[in-house]
């Protein structure tokens, strides 16, 4: 580990961080990319990616993710709500890309398919995890949302990576 001195200092002041400052520190921890789908009342599908992805717990499996405060779709994620996890693969950066923007149907054009309760997910993912949600709490300017894990699959592949602002591969 290097020492402190070693380091670049982005703020030198006291006082909390500044957001720009913060989103530059908190992108040197490499994440792997999910798309989260979830369906409407009307039971359109909805898809949105996020990085802020993990697990919290084995017994019982329980997973943790948030999403802004401001997002159009926070309202779906209520205590019982199912949801999906769809876990990247590398080179899948347009994926990312294209769930991240406001478009009216993510989904038009992309290989998915729909669990029994209209949840979403993407036919050519790493991962998938079907959930539940079991706490939404709001947290600063984000939902800290936390879901049971009910199902499970996964296959072979490298994960979609982002780092440091960009997509990112792992090096062998």
């Amino acid at each position: 580990m290097r020492e402190a001195s070693d380091m670049d200092t982005v703020s030198t002041s006291a006082l909390a961080p500044d957001p720009a400052s913060l989103r530059r520190v908190c992108g040197r921890f490499a994440t792997g990319v999910a798309i989260i789908g979830a369906r409407t009342a009307q039971n359109q599908a909805v898809g949105l990616t996020v990085n802020s992805f993990g697990s919290v717990s084995l017994e019982p499996p329980l997973i943790v993710w948030n999403l802004a405060r401001r997002s159009p779709n926070a309202g779906l994620f209520t205590v019982g709500a199912p949801f999906g996890v769809s876990i990247l693969r590398a080179g899948h950066d347009d994926l990312a890309r294209r769930f991240a923007q406001p478009l009216p149907d993510k989904f038009a054009g992309v290989a998915h398919w729909r669990c029994p309760a209209g949840v979403p997910y993407l036919q050519e993912a790493l991962a998938t995890l079907a959930c539940a949600v079991v706490q939404a709490e709001p947290v600063g300017d984000h939902l800290l949302i936390v879901g049971s894990v009910r199902e499970i699959a996964a296959s072979e592949g490298d994960p979609l990576v982002f780092y440091g602002g960009a997509f990112a591969r792992l090096a062998a």
